[in-house]
């Protein structure tokens, strides 16, 4: 597993030890930074079930000013650790050992904004929506913003402040972007 470009481009990422984890696979992940390319700028990215920290660290290999890496796993929160530490840019990472609804509170509380969230949270819980849902009720999402659905399911979002941008299908992985506001 490698980030794909930017100023980390190249570098060799771990994965996380166990199969409790399913990471972005490289095809995968270069096709939603394709899909991306229109839409990306600097700001804050948020990988809400990091894993590896994989999408997270890519974002700011391409520019993303931060990026906070929030998984509830020990050893993916190590693994994290670990391949942030070899960007050697340590500051522009926040890694958070929580759950995805203790994350979006501490968020709301700190009154923290993104312009690029990733979701990819373990394909049996089903939890997409209310998650996109609790961000804009939270307005933790900055006008224009990015979400990034990776999942294996139709969502169906209740929300006229979502557009669906692009939707893909790479086998049993269906990846859907969104923008928030305008």
């Amino acid at each position: 597993m490698k980030v794909v470009s930017g100023a980390f481009g190249g570098l060799n990422l771990k994965p996380v030890p166990g199969n409790n984890t399913r990471p972005t696979s490289a095809k995968v992940k270069e096709a939603i930074f394709s899909m991306l390319t229109p839409y990306l700028n600097n700001g804050v990215a948020l990988d809400l079930f990091a894993g590896t920290g994989s999408l997270g660290i890519e974002a700011v290999s391409r520019g993303f000013e931060k990026a906070y890496l929030v998984d509830k796993a020990y050893k993916a929160i190590n693994t994290i650790k670990e391949n942030v530490e070899k960007t050697h840019q340590e500051e522009q990472f926040v890694i958070l050992k929580k759950s995805a609804t203790e994350a979006l509170k501490e968020f709301s509380e700190k009154k923290i904004k993104f312009d690029l969230v990733f979701l990819d949270p373990p394909y049996r819980m089903k939890i997409t929506e209310q998650i996109i849902l609790d961000m804009i009720e939270n307005d933790l999402l900055n006008d224009g913003a990015i979400i990034v659905d990776e999942t294996d399911y139709n969502v169906e979002l209740s929300s006229d402040k979502i557009t669906l941008i692009k939707e893909k299908d790479y086998k049993d992985t269906k990846v859907v972007m969104y923008q928030f506001g305008g």
